[in-house]
């Protein structure tokens, strides 16, 4: 009686094991270069994203026409991703929040800029 509950239980573990692998082989793929070029109140932004996951922590730069900065509060579950990316435009720290879904080469982001804009637009991975 008592090997049989010890085989039902490795049966256990070996199913779980497997379920985590399985998991993480279907995690979403986000790490590499994005492009996207889309209208603002500004005018047509041109931007490229790195990004690199590790788990559920997101990090990569965001680069523009005005300059280049690290992404900060990086998450990607699943694939539901979010971060920030914190500008200096015209002396004013301005703080873009991201939330976007991964879809094979495309993430549909919204972003929050400030308190005054919201926008919409696709990333493409860059081959």
């Amino acid at each position: 009686m008592q090997t049989s509950s010890v085989l039902k239980f490795r049966t256990g573990i070996l199913f779980v094991a497997v379920l985590t692998f399985a998991a993480f082989a279907l995690a979403a793929n986000i790490d590499g270069t994005w492009t996207a070029t889309f209208d603002t109140q500004i005018g047509e932004q041109h931007y490229t994203y790195t990004f690199k996951a590790d788990g559920e922590k997101l990090t990569g730069t965001a680069k523009n026409d005005m300059g280049e900065t690290t992404i900060e509060e990086g998450v990607i579950k699943g694939n539901d991703i979010s971060f920030t990316e914190n500008l200096d435009f015209q002396g004013m720290k301005l703080a873009i929040k991201y939330t976007g879904k991964l879809s094979g080469d495309e993430i549909k982001f919204t972003r929050q800029v400030g308190t005054f804009a919201t926008e919409e637009f696709v990333a493409k991975r860059k081959k």
